[in-house]
């Protein structure tokens, strides 16, 4: 949300930050402060006391950015601080809670009978729902292919989600991918010792030799990013897909191809494929997705025009315009405030695409 943040219109728009994670005095933390015009440390308040101070800044929207996650306060929602509250990016499904009003997604998280299966209203932006940082910076000096423990030779099938995403119909579909394309490697994150082991005796029941299995080390974003050069395709997980780390490969350049699922965490790669103008890369059925990923992996030239065309959207494309972006939230922002003002009840709205 950083870049988003800071495209904010100033004479439109007064933000106020509230925090209630710790100060990591991290560069990331120091950007964030600087980005709003209000930024209140609230971490040792209670809930009802930080309700207190949304309430007392005459706050029009509010936003929760966790929702049920791990250290959210969700609790400061229910106590209605605002006369507007919504549910975005950090949690991605209904609330179920009478507390929040609104839930922002695009046309691709939401199919159009979905209004019934959330308490919210939905809010559909024109292109994709979520924001990303132009600044994330990708370091000239990666890893190389053998520090990462990639064969010298030979294509890269990688996913960097985290290791509970895999399951085992997609664990099945990938190792039938690689036994189609001789010589590929899978390219994992080692979330844990213990789960990398799990997943290589996995591969060797299936009968894949668990040398096939490479796994990455954590690192710091810039060298992360760096080393999804070495990767030739990302193959995405279902139920719920690459979210963050599937926009992380394609601002590094790496094709990512996802397989459409019925509910939101399971859209969210097709909403950024979209958004990235390589809809081709989107497929509804494990069926689809396997033949796909073969069809590409063999095919260099296939894959070399992916990539091409990858690298000569990225600085156009609605993904990653963050200042259009912005411009979209902030019309929901007006309408939500709009309804809010006229007496009307909360209802879903589509924020429709500018000239």
């Amino acid at each position: 949300m950083a870049d988003a943040f800071e495209c904010h219109d100033t004479e439109k728009f007064e933000t106020t930050a509230i925090s209630i994670g710790p100060d990591d005095k991290s560069t990331i933390r120091r950007r964030l402060e600087r980005s709003f015009d209000s930024f209140l440390d609230c971490r040792s308040f209670g809930d009802r006391d930080i309700a207190n101070e949304i309430n007392s800044a005459k706050i029009d929207v509010l936003f929760d950015l966790k929702g049920f996650t791990q250290d959210a306060r969700t609790n400061i929602f229910a106590h209605r601080p605002a006369p507007v509250q919504v549910n975005y990016l950090g949690y991605p499904g209904t609330m179920g809670a009478r507390y929040i009003d609104y839930i922002i997604g695009d046309n691709t998280l939401f199919e159009q009978s979905d209004d019934e299966f959330y308490s919210e209203k939905l809010v559909r932006l024109p292109h994709t729902y979520q924001p990303n940082d132009r600044k994330r910076l990708i370091s000239e000096a990666g890893p190389s292919r053998a520090e990462c423990g990639l064969p010298e030779t030979g294509l890269v099938f990688c996913c960097f989600n985290s290791n509970y995403k895999i399951v085992p119909g997609v664990f099945d579909c990938w190792m039938r991918i690689l036994e189609h394309v001789p010589g590929s490697v899978l390219w994992l994150l080692e979330g844990h010792a213990k789960a990398a082991a799990n997943l290589r005796k996995e591969a060797a029941t299936r009968g894949v030799s668990p040398d096939r299995l490479i796994f990455a080390k954590w690192l710091p974003l810039p060298e992360h990013l760096a080393r999804h050069r070495h990767g030739d395709l990302f193959l995405d997980t279902l139920p719920c897909n690459a979210h963050t780390t599937a926009s992380d490969a394609l601002w590094a350049g790496l094709p990512v191809i996802t397989c459409l699922g019925s509910a939101f965490s399971g859209r969210v790669a097709g909403s950024l494929l979209r958004a990235a103008g390589l809809g081709e890369l989107i497929t509804t059925s494990f069926a689809d997705y396997e033949a796909s990923a073969i069809k590409i992996a063999r095919d260099p030239g296939l894959l070399a025009a992916l990539k091409a065309k990858m690298a000569a959207n990225r600085d156009s494309c609605p993904l990653f315009d963050t200042a259009a972006f912005t411009r979209d939230l902030e019309q929901a922002y007006s309408t939500m405030v709009e309804i809010q003002r006229n007496g009307e009840r909360p209802y879903s709205f589509s924020v429709e695409p500018r000239p």
